[in-house]
């Protein structure tokens, strides 16, 4: 499948009404540079963000229990084994031992109350 094919793949990830700003995320299955992983979208500021579940600081999950991805405050994304916290809006570390690094983001949007999120070179739909 050529890029500009990938870039034209919209592939539905939940309702729009399951995402309360702030609140608990939805995951779904991806293929990051060929390994199974997942990757998430949670609301924040009426906005939908779409990463890859994997923390910057050590590539392992951030939910501390399924789609569970704010921190009590619903403010920062956190991972929930080291504390590493991420602004929601950009993905960028804004404390703990991610130091500097960054959440892999993933392009989503929402049309007719559906989100949905795109592939690109790095990031695909899971492998059957």
């Amino acid at each position: 499948m050529h890029n500009s094919e990938m870039n034209e793949i919209a592939i539905p990830v939940c309702a729009s009404s399951d995402l309360e700003d702030g609140g608990k995320g939805v995951r779904f299955p991806v293929t990051a540079g060929g390994e199974d992983g997942t990757g998430f979208v949670v609301r924040y500021d009426g906005t939908v963000y779409g990463y890859l579940n994997r923390c910057a600081h050590v590539p392992i999950e951030l939910d501390w229990n399924e789609g569970e991805f704010f921190e009590s405050g619903g403010l920062y994304i956190m991972c929930s084994t080291h504390g590493a916290v991420y602004v929601p809006e950009s993905g960028h570390c804004a404390g703990g031992p991610c130091r500097g690094g960054r959440l892999r983001r993933i392009t989503v949007f929402e049309k007719d109350s559906q989100v949905y999120w795109t592939p690109d070179d790095y990031i695909k739909p899971a492998l059957a």
